[in-house]
């Protein structure tokens, strides 16, 4: 089941609101034999989470077929940037950094279970079948995502979103499960952010603006690329081009920097204008991961209130701790 993103979540009687965690959507497999962990997208993940396989692997059942997120508690935080160094090609490199930041499995659907398949039994009796079959196993590592009918305790998880969290989940519980289809509503939490324009790309085949570069500063006075936004209006990049230009200069970025070319990047699509620290933005985000947007930004408006210093990283959304999940879900 995929998820339509929305503004609000809905309402009324009728509705299972869970998390959306922050981690690798799995499917996590045993048909008798080897376990088997298979992304949204149809791959295998097994290779990359051979502790997860392990764990799994103490399941007490011959026979099941699970929905969750794989998930990566790193110190006293969430880390999706851990799960993105998992899909390394050297076996050597991932089984050191299975040792090192194990992962986790967070469970919200079941599917089949021994002969039984639960795939067309409507969501509040899959719900009920997946919390005996948790209550059941007592695996370390194998947890079970909160789930709730109170609207108002959604839109709570909904606030305290943007860490270890992507948001929150609305499913009807009449439904049955429907592989590939859109039947069920996400909604993130947008936060915004005042950042430094701290350098600029010409648009491809276009001497004129194509996005923006922008930085916060550290505690040490240092300006970090973190992200950029490019939904700008057609009407205002000529003007806007011809601004940006006459403040082409040092020091542009003084810790960070914008990447190079790699292997998805040619020279000159990664070619950038540093500029002079003039210029402060209001943009909108979702998720930070490593200090940076993990998605391209939302323009709001231009901030000349603002001065670029007031642009730190503490105005940034924390990421949720492990405590404070355990007390937001009552664990």
């Amino acid at each position: 089941m995929e998820a339509l993103l929305a503004a609000e979540l809905p309402d009324g009687e009728g509705w299972q609101y869970e998390p959306k965690w922050d981690g690798f959507r799995c499917l996590a497999s045993r048909d008798g034999g080897a376990i088997e962990l298979t992304s949204k997208s149809g791959k295998p993940l097994g290779r990359y989470f051979p502790e997860v396989v392990a764990m799994l692997e103490g399941v007490k059942e011959p026979r099941f077929l699970l929905d969750g997120e794989l998930i990566i508690p790193q110190g006293d935080a969430l880390s999706f940037e851990a799960l993105q160094l998992r899909l390394h090609p050297a076996e050597s490199r991932i089984r050191k950094l299975a040792q090192q930041t194990p992962a986790e499995f967070m469970l919200f659907d079941l599917l089949a279970l021994g002969d039984k398949s639960f795939a067309d039994r409507p969501l509040s009796e899959r719900r009920k079948q997946l919390e005996r079959f948790h209550a059941k196993q007592r695996v370390p590592g194998l947890l079970l995502s909160p789930a709730a009918t109170e609207h108002q305790t959604a839109v709570g998880w909904l606030e305290r979103s943007g860490g270890a969290l992507d948001g929150v989940i609305a499913k009807r519980l009449d439904l049955e499960y429907r592989p590939g289809e859109r039947a069920m509503i996400k909604v993130k939490q947008q936060r915004t952010a005042d950042c430094v324009v701290g350098g600029f790309r010409y648009a491809e085949k276009k001497k004129e603006v194509g996005s923006l570069l922008l930085g916060l500063f550290d505690e040490d006075g240092l300006l970090h690329h973190v992200g950029f936004t490019s939904g700008l209006k057609a009407e205002d990049r000529p003007a806007l081009t011809e601004k940006l230009e006459a403040l082409v200069g040092p020091p542009g970025f003084t810790g960070n920097a914008p990447g190079g070319p790699s292997r998805w990047n040619t020279a000159r699509s990664m070619e950038w204008e540093p500029l002079r620290h003039e210029l402060v933005i209001e943009v909108r985000y979702d998720q930070v991961t490593g200090r940076r947007f993990r998605h391209g930004t939302g323009f709001l408006r231009w901030r000349p209130d603002k001065t670029p210093q007031q642009c730190t990283f503490d105005q940034l959304a924390p990421e949720l701790r492990p405590s404070e999940l355990a007390e937001l879900f009552g664990a």
